[in-house]
């Protein structure tokens, strides 16, 4: 017979197993990382579950949030000299210059949102 060493603790009139999951490393997950987090424990509790239990929701929420800032950035970059948004127009008019960048910054959530995000 096998010694599986596993603990329990009592709870009521039942024995619990003492499950643990592995530590997992520590990464700090950002904006686009949670978004998406809370997105599919709502949406994709299967999917949600199955990276948990598998110890692999930081590593994915991770890499989904570098993913999403770098195309953010990406985006706001591309748009900005797309549309004339220079640092000229920045020393020359800093309302204008706010006002549109804070447009294409708008545009560039929505983006990276309905792209990676809430999928």
């Amino acid at each position: 017979m096998t010694n599986t060493n596993i603990t329990y603790t009592q709870q009521g009139d039942y024995l619990l197993p003492d499950f643990r999951l592995p530590e997992q490393p520590q990464v700090e997950i950002g904006i686009w990382g949670k978004r998406h987090l809370r997105y599919i424990e709502k949406y994709h509790p299967i999917r949600y579950t199955s990276l948990l239990t598998s110890c692999k929701l930081t590593a994915y929420l991770a890499d989904i949030d570098e993913q999403a800032q770098l195309m953010y950035e990406r985006l706001v970059d591309e748009t900005a000299k797309r549309e004339g948004i220079t640092e000229q127009l920045k020393a020359d008019n800093m309302m204008v210059w706010v006002k549109r960048m804070n447009n294409v910054q708008a545009r560039a959530r929505e983006t990276v949102n309905n792209e990676l995000i809430y999928i």
